[in-house]
């Protein structure tokens, strides 16, 4: 974590307990994110307008002008901002006037006006972005002092745009809220958020660099931004990338359009249910990067059309109500393109079900060689969840026909990294840039024409589809690694510990009673 994330966390939880006792915690992101996405609006405009405002003054610059008519029209051109990837923001929507007024007490009004206003110029520039900024703060139970304190602490200048160019400080600030907001909800979360660790994870160990990228599970769109970081910090360029993604929750979806309009991405997210209702059926992906929820019971497979193209075989035995993880799978596989990629966030229990309608799905993939690799993660990644995980990378490009990659038709490649990461919390560990460099290097060693790969006896394995098919057709890296005897039980470390004292405690009881009983017997002689 940067230093400069550091500095702001304090500030940023100080404005988002402006709202303790009017609102539940879980409801914290409605009224801080807007404000955040509205600030970053807000800012961009008065930046492009002073930029524009030097162009004019500039001698050697096309827009040079002294005449008071083309200045005043270059300033208001609609056309001008939006090709620089803004808006015309009018003063009365300008955080400038929020923080002039935030000490009235008409503030709540004011901010749900300017809701309206800004709502209007993004339903008319993309009709995807209706009801992205609702009127939620007059009928808040809110004080107009909570709400200009909200205000009050946003207008810091460390969390200026202007203040700090080039330092994607509202999106940092986002992500940050996002993450802490993950925490304060509980599992209630986890439908939208992962956590850096495994996204930065899995965007190394794909590298979009250019081309489509899809989430089907998009949440409020991590992957998609970690991909534009990782395209930023290679060199390379993010008009090369197109977005494409699904969210089922309305609320998510609009945490994720801000998300991915505060970084100026171009995109097509849609809302729906991938699993019964694809929105994008003809679409073929370079690369999916998904954290789709965990082992979803009851999801209504028998509502799938019989022949549903994504299916690898007949409904009945490729579908189970118990759990979706392996339809996400077959939808995954049946969005890729000829040469593409999959990265997939999975529960642990997935590499070894033997429920008929995942096992015969986990038994086709193994056998068509769909899978390139399997990365069992550590315990307490997640914040929102005790499920231990895993990584499912699926490929198409496994025959060595794209000019960068060898041919590894007959291998799985197995990564255990559940002894890696650090503590950052009693609760949650991360990985460090070290140990996300040495599983994709180890990834990449394995696929890459020319690289030097070698197994490494408890971390990586690279395994034959008949080796898998001995074994049943489990996954689990451990098996083929060499650090697994037995499979684990899946109990963290202090769990034990705390059951292992507290049988000692118990028994200690019981030896204090025994040895007073035995004194008592030897006073009866």
């Amino acid at each position: 974590m940067a230093k400069a994330d550091i500095d702001f966390e304090k500030e940023l939880w100080d404005a988002a307990n402006e709202l303790r006792g009017a609102v539940s915690e879980n409801n914290y992101k409605n009224y801080i994110l807007p404000l955040v996405f509205l600030k970053h609006l807000s800012e961009r405009y008065d930046i492009i307008h002073d930029e524009l405002e030097d162009l004019i003054k500039d001698p050697k610059s096309d827009y040079y002008t002294t005449d008071d008519e083309e200045i005043k029209y270059v300033l208001e051109d609609k056309d001008e901002y939006r090709s620089r990837n803004t808006f015309v923001i009018p003063e009365k929507a300008s955080w400038k006037y929020f923080k002039d007024n935030a000490e009235q007490n008409d503030i709540k009004v004011i901010i749900d006006d300017a809701f309206d206003v800004i709502q209007d110029l993004l339903t008319d520039y993309n009709s995807q972005l209706n009801n992205l900024l609702p009127r939620i703060f007059v009928r808040s139970e809110l004080s107009a002092k909570q709400t200009g304190g909200i205000i009050n602490l946003l207008s810091h200048p460390k969390f200026s745009e202007k203040e700090n160019p080039e330092s994607d400080i509202l999106g940092r600030i986002y992500e940050y809220y996002i993450g802490r907001f993950a925490m304060a909800e509980g599992s209630g979360a986890g439908q939208f958020f992962t956590p850096g660790s495994i996204v930065r994870l899995l965007v190394e160990l794909l590298e979009p660099y250019k081309g489509r990228i899809f989430d089907p599970a998009c949440g409020s769109g991590g992957m998609f931004v970690q991909s534009l970081k990782f395209i930023n910090e290679h060199g390379g360029n993010k008009s090369d990338i197109s977005i494409y993604g699904q969210e089922m929750t309305a609320q998510t979806l609009r945490l994720c359009l801000m998300n991915l309009l505060l970084r100026d991405l171009s995109f097509d997210i849609k809302l729906g249910n991938s699993l019964l209702d694809d929105k994008f059926p003809k679409l073929k992906a370079d690369y999916i990067i998904a954290n789709p929820p965990f082992n979803v019971s009851n999801w209504h497979p028998e509502d799938l059309p019989d022949g549903d193209p994504r299916l690898f075989g007949p409904k009945e035995e490729f579908t189970t109500d118990g759990s979706a993880n392996y339809m996400w799978m077959q939808t995954f596989w049946s969005h890729l393109s000829d040469t593409g990629t999959a990265g997939i966030v999975m529960a642990n229990g997935a590499m070894t079900s033997n429920t008929k309608g995942e096992k015969n799905v986990r038994q086709h993939m193994v056998d068509n060689s769909m899978i390139d690799a399997i990365v069992r993660l550590p315990d307490k990644l997640f914040l929102t969840t005790g499920i231990p995980a895993c990584l499912f990378i699926l490929s198409k490009n496994r025959d060595g026909k794209d000019g960068t990659h060898r041919e590894r038709n007959n291998e799985i490649l197995f990564l255990d990294a559940s002894k890696m990461g650090t503590m950052a919390s009693r609760k949650l560990r991360v990985f460090a840039d070290d140990d996300v460099r040495k599983i994709a290097t180890t990834y990449h060693n394995w696929r890459v024409i020319g690289d030097i790969y070698e197994d490494i006896d408890g971390f990586c394995k690279a395994a034959t589809i008949e080796d898998v098919q001995k074994q049943d057709y489990k996954l689990t890296p451990g098996i083929y690694v060499g650090t697994e005897a037995e499979e684990d039980d899946g109990i963290p470390f202090e769990e034990k510990m705390e059951t292992l004292k507290a049988q000692l405690h118990t028994q200690f009881i019981k030896g204090n009673e025994l040895q007073e009983q035995i004194l008592r017997n030897f006073n009866k002689f």
